[in-house]
C-alpha cells in the first residue's frame, strides 16, 4: 500500500503588493536644491549695541532732566511699557509712590509692561525695555560706574543717561 504522505499545499493569502515610494522626509534634501547655509557665530550674532545720548547736569537736577526726556521719548512716539527709569540715588517719586501699595504690586507693574517703570539701577531682578533712562543722582563713582554697565546691558534700542556724565562717558563711548 503506497503510503500516503500528504503534501501540504500552500494557502493563499495576500500578495505583495508593488514597492511604494519613500515619503520625502524633511531632514532629506530635495534634489536639486541644496540646504540653507547656517549662521556663522561671531560679532553679527550678538546684540546690536544700543544708542548713547548723555544729558550732562548737575546730580541735583538728574532728576528733573530725566522726566523732561521721558516726556520727550513719550511724545515723540515711543510705547511707556518701552521705557524704563534707572536711578542710581534716591530713589524717583514715582518709584516710591508705587512701592507705596506693596512689593507685590510694584513688581507685577513691570510684568505687564504697560507703563513707564521706575526702579533702583542696582535692582537685581531681570530688567530690559528698549529705551533706559539712566538717572545719574548721586556722585558715589564706583556705583555710578556700576549702574552705567548695568543700563547698556538693559537697553536694548537707546540709552539716555541724565546727570553728571563725566564718569560713565568713557564706559559707554
Amino acid at each position: 500500500m503506497p503510503s500516503s504522505t500528504a503534501v501540504a499545499a500552500p494557502v493563499p493569502g495576500p500578495r505583495p503588493g508593488p514597492p511604494r515610494p519613500t515619503p520625502p522626509r524633511a531632514d532629506r534634501p530635495i534634489p536639486g536644491q541644496r540646504p540653507a547655509p547656517r549662521p556663522k557665530p561671531g560679532p553679527a550674532s550678538r546684540p546690536a549695541r544700543p544708542t548713547v545720548q548723555l544729558l550732562s547736569v548737575a546730580a541735583a537736577e538728574a532728576l528733573d532732566r530725566a522726566d523732561e526726556a521721558v516726556d520727550a521719548l513719550l511724545e515723540s512716539g515711543r510705547r511707556p511699557g518701552d521705557v524704563l527709569v534707572l536711578t542710581v540715588g534716591a530713589a524717583h517719586p514715582w518709584q516710591e509712590h508705587e512701592l507705596s501699595f506693596g512689593e507685590e504690586s510694584y513688581w507685577a507693574q513691570l510684568a505687564d509692561g504697560g507703563d513707564v517703570f521706575y526702579a533702583d539701577a542696582a535692582t537685581t531682578r531681570t530688567l530690559r525695555r528698549d529705551v533706559v533712562v539712566l538717572v545719574v543722582n548721586e556722585n558715589h563713582t564706583g556705583r555710578v560706574t556700576a549702574a552705567a554697565r548695568k543700563a547698556l546691558e538693559r537697553a536694548a534700542k537707546l540709552l539716555v543717561v541724565c546727570g553728571e556724565t563725566d564718569t560713565v562717558a568713557p564706559l559707554l563711548a
